[in-house]
């Protein structure tokens, strides 16, 4: 006779295929990519023309000036050897120095990186319901006047570049109409970030609400919504708990490819707007040719990148299990 474990002694083991092996492997997947991302910056902003000698130098400088600068700032030593040391730094964290300012890389991070969160947090806030009310609103509707009109406006939107919305917002809502500051420089106001998260929004809302509308129009002509109908579930409860779990996964795994895209949308943004964040921070980098800061935000983006695609997938198998 097999003899049972109490419960208490019993002893779950993790299976091949469950969600905590799933999320090591994707895990330890991003690592890699980050780790490709980090070498892969690091070696395209030393390829550029010039380097931070150059900019230190400023107009008409000295070869003899720029030779001595290029080996205080150790650029004078082959790339792999600046690589193979950041890289060891970076594993114990810590990411270098600024060649033009002197500053520790973490403390220019430290500078920006509040601004860049809650710029892209608030879109994220105001994105998630947005697009799942438009979706709801136009599947519900398929075919109406709310759907026609959700479909044009979301393709009228997309279609138009971040930067050239951008410009024109700040030039009706801020030059024309003076409601809303039309940069960051000096503004204390939480009104400054209205007119960026507006732009952070208008590609994103598109996509994500066309998805949710495809998927509530699929789940609600599903069998199973039906059969849930028949045995008397009330509206409110097949829309909410049969219909729209099933309709969410491919906007949350679009949700997760959409931060990759918020990423330079939040450089973009950032520059227009004259934010200090993230993104004002890599454009005056890059512009300086300051490697190892230019590294260390690429570094920092893209672990925020690894983790959300993580948690956006971990949560697309929890709502689709069978699919996944």
């Amino acid at each position: 006779m097999t003899a049972v474990l109490p419960r208490s002694r019993r002893r779950v083991l993790p299976l091949p295929g469950s969600l905590g092996a799933y999320a090591v492997r994707r895990l330890g997947l991003g690592v890699v990519q980050v780790l490709v991302v980090a070498v892969v910056v690091f070696l395209l902003t030393d390829r550029l023309s010039g380097d931070a000698a150059v900019v230190i130098a400023g107009d008409d400088p000295d070869p003899v000036t720029i030779a001595a600068l290029r080996a205080e700032l150790g650029l004078d030593r082959p790339v792999w050897v600046r690589l193979g040391e950041w890289l060891g730094g970076a594993l114990s964290g810590d990411l270098g120095s600024s060649l033009v300012t002197g500053r520790a890389v973490t403390a220019v991070i430290a500078d920006g990186l509040p601004v860049t969160l809650l710029l892209a947090g608030l879109t994220l806030v105001v994105l998630v319901p947005l697009s799942l009310a438009l979706g709801m609103l136009a599947a519900r509707r398929e075919g109406g006047p709310a759907d026609r009109v959700v479909t044009a406006t979301t393709i009228g939107l997309y279609s138009l570049p971040e930067f050239a919305l951008g410009v024109v917002l700040v030039t009706v809502f801020a030059v024309q109409l003076g409601w809303l500051p039309p940069t960051g420089i000096g503004v204390a106001d939480p009104a400054v970030f209205v007119l960026p998260v507006v732009v952070l929004l208008a590609r994103p809302v598109c996509s994500l609400s066309r998805l949710v509308r495809a998927g509530m129009v699929d789940a609600l002509a599903s069998d199973h919504v039906a059969h849930a109908r028949r045995v008397g579930f009330s509206d409110r409860a097949v829309l909410w708990r049969h219909a729209l779990p099933g309709a969410l996964t491919p906007a949350v795994q679009q949700l997760a490819r959409t931060t990759d895209w918020l990423i330079g949308g939040v450089v973009v943004v950032e520059a227009v707007f004259v934010l200090p964040g993230l993104g004002t921070a890599l454009v005056d980098t890059i512009t300086a040719r300051d490697v190892p800061v230019v590294a260390g935000i690429a570094l920092v983006l893209a672990c925020g990148t690894v983790l959300f695609n993580l948690a956006a997938d971990l949560l697309a198998r929890l709502l689709n299990p069978v699919a996944s």
